[in-house]
């Protein structure tokens, strides 16, 4: 992998300014077409992902509207597809629940601006280095929590106050389930039987969610079935985007809001870089990640002067944008105009949609974003990543998505850390094991006596350190020169370097010399940095096991001769 070079400033350049060069009328259609089918496609889930999160329906469409412009406008994909996702749903709900709307607000723009200095660093290739378990993890953790907010609007149980806990809330679902509406529920059935049979041939081009919309809209209206309806419950939407204005800041709330926001950007970032990949696959294309995650950055600022929510790529809708023939980023800019005009052609018409529609779709999102396959095949997995997959999920759902993410990356960090510690291996000599080496192999080397050559293999970082500690111990003989072969140590730390001098030392006060032959690069410039070379001495660190070999015999024969001279 390439890590991008720091001192390379960042460069400003969305993705569309490239694909207009040489844009024509077919292109147009194209993407015309695609942007129309996903801005439907994205109403009832900008929707949906509001209420669950616990805001209006409105600040969900809203933020498709304003941050799937820019996305698209701004960012390093050419067919991602911007908005609310179900990853932020824990995050906004606690946010809304314990500080406001306008704290959510606040914390939107603060993950924003986390996402500019992140792409300004070029930080895009970091965020492959979070662990898959960690991401299943609170993924599948999210999906269930999104499940259990909406089993109330699916089946209109009676509850005045729902618990923001996960056993709380089942508590108070358990509780209520004499309170079963049988006319939402028959409404709910019939949209979720709608989005499961509905035929595939025909979900590319008019996705079964939108028609379960339409379906369960239409019949609830027709039999005069009194329901919750978005109307009855928030008193319908808007028509027109709201007034541009900066939300109330509060400083005391502002350390509270830290750990969100970062839980927020860094969500942002898995999911759009994600989604971003998927979409390359799809189009034999390759993302600009930094200018992603700038994109994200400026939409995750803007929006909430609009009233919205945060907003990341959707890997569903940009699947569904690459599939409806999208060809560049335009495609994504038409999504959010049509967004714009059913916001203010048919907003009235949403008061008749009915809550447990919009639990219905969501079942089948929450359903679609859990790769549950991963529980069926976890004794596949190795131990450690079992253990962080789980503790993960679990913390997710139990407790809090920021804590799940912290502690399932520290745990995954820990156990990488020992695995790595685990992999390092000091051996010694074994001329058996030597003469099957192709490469700086001893054999037909006659071995001087009194030397000792240890084979060091993997990284010696500082799990790993301490087993150098143990390179002379149980030997009857003190060695008069010890040879530390490096040539299969790609790594190297100031810990290890640490315990190096420590045995150098050790080695020095037996009147023995320490050799390292093979170093290689990185090891090798850590050995000078850190003034180690010249603690053992330049002409001690040999370029192979040979020249360490033919060293070691003139030391010992030096040696001799010192000694046969005090005699």
């Amino acid at each position: 992998m390439e890590i991008p070079n720091p001192h390379i400033p960042f460069k400003f350049r969305p993705k569309l300014l490239d694909t207009l060069r040489g844009y024509n009328l077919n292109a147009f259609f194209s993407d015309l077409g695609a942007g129309v089918i996903v801005g439907i496609v994205a109403l009832p889930l900008a929707m949906a992902f509001a209420i669950a999160s616990g805001v209006k329906p409105e600040a969900g469409i809203f933020t498709a509207i304003v941050a799937g412009f820019i996305i698209s406008a701004f960012g390093g994909s050419k067919v991602q597809i911007g908005g609310p996702t179900g990853a932020f749903v824990v995050i906004i709900s606690g946010v809304v629940a314990k500080y406001g709307m306008q704290a959510l607000l606040i914390c939107t723009m603060m993950a924003g601006v986390m996402l500019v200095i992140m792409s300004v660093m070029k930080m895009g290739f970091v965020i492959k280095f979070i662990p898959r378990p960690v991401t299943i993890g609170f993924t599948n953790g999210i999906a269930v929590i999104i499940f259990s907010t909406q089993i109330k609007d699916f089946f209109g149980l009676e509850i005045e106050n729902m618990p923001s806990d996960f056993f709380g809330k089942m508590e108070a679902i358990f509780g209520a389930l004499n309170t079963i509406d049988w006319r939402t529920t028959l409404v709910a059935a019939i949209s979720i039987c709608t989005i499961l049979f509905w035929p595939v041939k025909w979900r590319k081009r008019v996705p079964g969610s939108v028609v379960a919309l339409v379906v369960g809209t239409l019949f609830a209206s027709i039999t005069g079935l009194e329901i919750a309806t978005i109307g009855s419950t928030f008193g319908g939407i808007p028509d027109s985007l709201p007034a541009f204005s900066m939300p109330e800041f509060k400083w005391a709330d502002l350390q509270g809001l830290i750990v969100p926001s970062l839980t927020i950007a860094i969500l942002a970032a898995i999911e759009s870089l994600l989604s971003a990949v998927v979409a390359d696959g799809m189009i034999e294309d390759k993302h600009d990640s930094n200018q992603e995650l700038m994109a994200q950055g400026i939409a995750n600022i803007v929006s909430p002067l609009f009233g919205g929510i945060p907003a990341t790529g959707a890997i569903a809708r940009t699947a569904t944008n690459v599939k409806n023939g999208a060809k560049t980023p335009i495609a994504g800019i038409i999504h959010s105009i049509t967004l714009l005009v059913i916001l203010l052609v048919f907003a009235p018409c949403a008061k008749y949609i009915p809550m447990s529609c919009l639990a219905a779709i969501l079942f089948v999102v929450s359903y679609n974003m859990g790769d549950w396959r991963e529980f069926l095949v976890i004794n596949k997995m190795t131990k450690s990543d079992a253990l962080v997959f789980i503790i993960t999920f679990a913390l997710t759902v139990i407790f809090d998505l920021t804590i799940a993410v912290e502690v399932g990356m520290l745990l995954a960090a820990f156990l990488f850390i020992r695995r790595i510690a685990d992999s390092t291996h000091i051996d010694a000599f074994d001329r058996q094991v030597e003469n099957l080496e192709n490469l700086e192999s001893l054999e037909g080397y006659n071995i001087p006596r009194g030397v000792m050559i240890f084979r060091v293999f993997g990284a010696l970082m500082f799990g790993a350190a301490d087993k150098l500690d143990g390179v002379l111990r149980g030997n009857a003989t003190p060695p008069k020169v010890v040879i530390l072969r490096m040539r299969t140590v790609m790594a190297l730390d100031t810990t290890a370097i640490n315990a190096l001098e420590r045995l150098h030392s050790k080695i020095r006060a037996t009147g023995a010399i320490l050799l390292l032959s093979g170093t290689h690069s990185q090891p090798l410039q850590m050995i000078y940095k850190s003034g180690l070379a010249e603690i053992i001495g330049e002409e001690n660190i040999c370029q192979n096991i040979h020249i360490a070999v033919e060293r070691a015999d003139k030391l010992i024969a030096l040696m001799d001769a010192e000694e046969i001279e005090e005699k």
